[in-house]
């Protein structure tokens, strides 16, 4: 295969995934949709069409393939990992105030929507099934580290564990997940016409998260982005993904597995950072500018560095 048939076989996976982005930007742009569209369609996305999704994928997925449990400690170890390299490079060079922010953007993937959406588009069910796994365990991580990290930094904020603990009880993704393994370690049969009505369902679920993405970004806000948004966001997409997709492969990971790993490490930054921070009263401009900035950066750096991984013989 030529290099210019491997890039193209690249772009088949990554380029549909940000061209709803774009889509998403251009129609905010032109008012086709607005902030109360974008409100309301996140919500359903999170309460409704993803938790779907994902109970679909698994209930239809084959456990002893989808569950790996090596990778599932990996992911976690990886995510610790990046959290407190990330905690450690801001302690040097970033100033106090930021700090939390800083390392939030910067470990704190937007997995369930963007690294699920390659995910799928690369691996099809197994990347579905594997990949809600993989968000089942570091849905809990990221919210219990953020809360960690930005009660640290923000005077007069404390860590309320028994609010993050509600929080991640009534997450509607981890719910999902653990409603679907009865079903599927017992082979517990649904009506034919359920899942079929909940696909239609679930099947809106990438398109529209994708263009509510989109529809968020503020391109005017990044031309005001300081260098610890900056910083942050090369942090999030060059330095960690390669640091710890080169650790999975010393550790003998390969094909699949590398792959869906690589694409949870490369994903941007969560929108759920900017949430965080703003309920604390932190740099909401900071974390937007993350979030925007890793946003765009993603259909380049996701790109590429499949690309580079299939031209090693990675995946």
């Amino acid at each position: 295969m030529s290099l210019l048939e491997l890039f193209a076989r690249t772009l088949d996976v990554t380029l549909p995934v940000f061209a709803m982005v774009f889509l998403g930007l251009g129609l905010k742009r032109l008012k086709w949709i607005d902030s109360a569209f974008v409100s309301t369609a996140s919500a359903l996305v999170f309460k409704g069409t993803l938790p779907t999704l994902i109970f679909l994928s698994l209930i239809k997925a084959d456990l002893g393939v989808a569950l790996d449990v090596s990778l599932l400690l990996f992911f976690a170890a990886a995510t610790l990992g990046q959290f407190l390299l990330s905690w450690a490079w801001a302690h040097y060079r970033v100033p106090q105030q930021d700090r939390g922010i800083y390392v939030q953007g910067a470990f704190r993937g937007n997995c369930g929507v963007v690294g699920l959406a390659l995910a799928a588009g690369m691996y099809g069910n197994y990347g579905l099934s594997a990949g809600s796994l993989l968000l089942g365990v570091v849905i809990v991580m990221y919210n219990a580290l953020s809360v960690v990290i930005l009660a640290f930094y923000q005077p007069g904020q404390s860590t309320d564990w028994r609010s993050l603990l509600k929080h991640v009880v009534k997450n509607p993704l981890i719910i999902s997940v653990f409603a679907a393994l009865p079903f599927t370690a017992l082979s517990i049969p649904l009506p034919t016409w359920l899942i079929t009505s909940g696909d239609y369902f679930a099947s809106l679920t990438l398109p529209l998260a994708l263009i509510c993405i989109g529809a968020t970004l503020s391109v005017s806000s990044m031309r005001d982005s300081s260098k610890v948004a900056l910083g942050a966001s090369w942090m999030k997409m060059v330095t960690l993904p390669v640091l710890s997709t080169g650790v999975a492969w010393l550790m003998g990971f390969r094909g699949e597995q590398l792959g869906l790993l690589f694409l949870f490490f490369a994903s941007p930054s969560a929108a759920a950072s900017f949430v965080m921070v703003k309920a604390i009263g932190g740099n909401v401009a900071l974390a937007a500018n993350i979030i925007a900035i890793t946003t765009l950066m993603a259909s380049i750096t996701v790109t590429f560095g499949i690309f580079a991984l299939r031209l090693l013989g990675w995946i």
